[in-house]
């Protein structure tokens, strides 16, 4: 029954992404792929990226085609190999991106970034210290505030955990809530747009230092002026009201310009490296 669930909603999405296309004025020019980091379900990324993406390609004139991916290993596998011309990625993925490949962040949101972990609202462990030893539920290894920075910090801090990793930061929060594990990592943005009576259910225990929030970043071979006619869209829909309920859905709401010396450069000073899984590797 899960499966044939799966592919209901796989079909909906199909359809609705097939039909919003069609509804969009044709533009001339060659597709260009967007990849987007599956912090969510695929349907939830269709639904939230999708309606963006035809704004998006009308005000570019610009061609604009969502791919998705069932993991985050995968999506990683994805960019480091080069494919998707545009990606969504989170803040140290842009370093990984920007060092294989040369992707340059486009835009971001103002707002910064901040990895957290919850448990349960009944939950006996208030510090992280008590979490030593512990079985603690992550998106995936890569998953930047939600788990590479987040594990690093523990590490750092002489906490060593058990680390179960179980696809998505929705899959994340559930996890703690069944009491699967006994916390669990996240991220801010993705927990607030939970539902009310789940957040409830929830404790935050802790909050890593802020960094620069997630990117929209260019393949190095898409044409200059192309990049640049995507990023000046993104940055006119944060003036029109009416883009605004779109540009809140893809958690960028207040887009600004983004730069990888000013913004991304710093973090490779966290020396995350030790801890970021390539695909196929084994996690840590």
């Amino acid at each position: 029954m899960n499966i044939l669930r799966r592919l209901f909603a796989t079909l909906l999405a199909g359809l609705f992404l097939g039909s919003a296309v069609a509804a969009a004025a044709p533009i001339q020019g060659p597709v260009y792929s967007v990849a987007v980091v599956p912090q969510f379900a695929v349907m939830r990324i269709y639904e939230d990226w999708q309606p963006f993406l035809v704004a998006l390609q009308k005000a570019a004139g610009v061609r604009l085609k969502l791919v998705t991916y069932s993991t985050i290993p995968a999506f990683e596998a994805a960019y480091l190999k080069g494919i998707p011309d545009f990606v969504f990625l989170n803040p140290y993925d842009v370093v990984v991106a920007h060092r294989a490949h040369g992707y340059r962040p486009l835009v971001r949101d103002t707002k910064p970034l901040s990895g957290i972990l919850v448990v349960r609202a009944d939950s006996p462990i208030h510090s992280l210290r008590a979490l030593d030893g512990k079985r603690v539920a992550f998106p995936a290894p890569n998953a930047f505030g939600a788990s590479l920075y987040m594990r690093a910090l523990l590490e750092r801090q002489g906490v060593h955990i058990q680390a179960d990793y179980v696809g998505s930061h929705q899959n994340v929060y559930r996890a703690v809530v069944r009491g699967d594990d006994v916390a669990g990592g996240g991220v801010a943005e993705t927990l607030s747009r939970e539902p009310e009576g789940l957040r409830k259910r929830l404790r935050v225990i802790y909050a890593t230092p802020s960094t620069p929030p997630h990117a929209l970043a260019a393949n190095p071979r898409v044409p200059p002026a192309v990049a640049l006619r995507v990023q000046q869209a993104v940055l006119a829909m944060a003036a029109r009201p009416a883009d605004q309920p779109l540009l809140s859905r893809i958690q960028m709401p207040h887009p600004v310009q983004a730069d990888y010396a000013r913004d991304y450069a710093p973090l490779e000073k966290l020396h995350l490296q030790h801890f970021f899984v390539r695909p196929g590797q084994g996690a840590r």
